[in-house]
This record gives structure tokens, sequence and C-alpha cells, in this order.
């Protein structure tokens, strides 16, 4: 069962590096017209997806910090 988690964990926290990355991607790409919508008040498509990648790392997080959890408290 540990063995399990820990794998898990290991597959949690490649996740998270993976939502952080292509969320520095999505903010990479933003353009100046991204930013003029931004400024207007309006939601911009590259906004709304920087929005996507982070909720995804933090679920992510969330998530491996559960299992890391879990783990100490079947070592005991």
């Amino acid at each position: 069962m540990t063995i399990f988690l820990w794998i898990l964990l290991i597959l949690a926290a490649i996740a998270t590096v993976v939502m952080l990355i292509r969320g520095i991607v999505t903010f990479l790409r933003t353009t100046e017209d991204d930013l003029k919508a931004q400024a207007n008040g309006g939601p911009s498509p590259s906004g709304l997806k920087q929005n996507k990648m982070m909720m995804g790392r933090i679920m992510f997080q969330a998530i491996a910090v559960l299992i890391a959890a879990l783990i100490l408290m079947l070592s005991r």
C-alpha cells in the first residue's frame, strides 16, 4: 500500500510541474492584444488559460500534500 502511495505522490508531483510549465509557457505567449483586453475589463483567452493552469497546479499540489500526509500516517 505504501509503495502505491509513493507512486501516486510522484505522479502528483510530476503533474504539478507539468501544469506549472504549461502556465509559464502560456504566460510567455501573452500578446499585447491580450493585455489590452484585460485592461478594458474583459477576460482574454490567454488570461483564462493561465487561470486554468494555476487551478490545475493548485489541485495537484493539494493531492500531493494529502498523499504525503497519508504516507506519514501509515508509516507510524
